[in-house]
Order: C-alpha cells, then sequence, then structure tokens
C-alpha cells in the first residue's frame, strides 16, 4: 500500500534552517503531486509547498517563496524540504502527503504521512 514517511524534523533557532524528508513506497507516485503540509497547535492544516513527482513541476505558498525549496529524488523515492530563515510562528507538525493536482489541499490528498515535529526557537 502507499506510504510516506517523514524525517528531519527537530529543534532549530529563529533564523535556522532544517531539510524534512519524505520517502513514499507502494503504488505509484507517477502522475501524482507530492506535497508538504505544517499544522500549528489549535490551527487547521496548511498547505507548504508540492511537487509534481515524474515532471518536478512545483508550487509554494506565497509565505514561504522565497525561502523554502521542494525537490524530488525519483531513483531514491524521496521528496525533501529545505527550509531556511525559519520563525518561530513555523512551529508545527509538518506532513507529507500525495495528492492529484499542485494546486494542493487537504481535499485533494488521497495519502497522509505521520508528520515530523518542527520547533524554532526564539
Amino acid at each position: 500500500q502507499v506510504q510516506l514517511v517523514e524525517s528531519g524534523g527537530g529543534l532549530v533557532q529563529d533564523g535556522g534552517s532544517l531539510r524534512l524528508s519524505c520517502t513514499v513506497s507502494g503504488g505509484t507516485f507517477i502522475g501524482y503531486i507530492v506535497g508538504w503540509f505544517r499544522q500549528a497547535p489549535g490551527k487547521g492544516r496548511e498547505f507548504v509547498a508540492c511537487i509534481s513527482f515524474d515532471e518536478g513541476i512545483t508550487s509554494d505558498a506565497d509565505s514561504v517563496k522565497g525561502r523554502y525549496t521542494i525537490s524530488r529524488d525519483n531513483a531514491k523515492n524521496t521528496v525533501d524540504l529545505q527550509m531556511n530563515s525559519l520563525k518561530p510562528e513555523e512551529t508545527a507538525k509538518y506532513y507529507c502527503a500525495r495528492g492529484n493536482s499542485l494546486r494542493l489541499s487537504p481535499a485533494r490528498v488521497d495519502y497522509w504521512g505521520k508528520g515530523t515535529l518542527v520547533t524554532v526557537t526564539s
């Protein structure tokens, strides 16, 4: 079955960097989108960035443009999220997801990972 497993979360200072990785397996990802969402305590799940697994076309939320970069390695079946200039308000659990549109939203996701926690301290 389809699985997405996140790694790379942790504690980082304001302005620091962190790289998250999502390892995908099972089923097919060709023709699908793999993306990242985040959810802060008491808030809804927010789109961060996504990438088409075969063509490598990307889409980012306005709030992360110029600071976050999403990439994929088809040979390793991974989708990475490089996060720079992190802010305390970006503390959240980050989730990897498979969907069917570059206009990715929770409604367009069919599989979720379990998430990895990112904490940005001031």
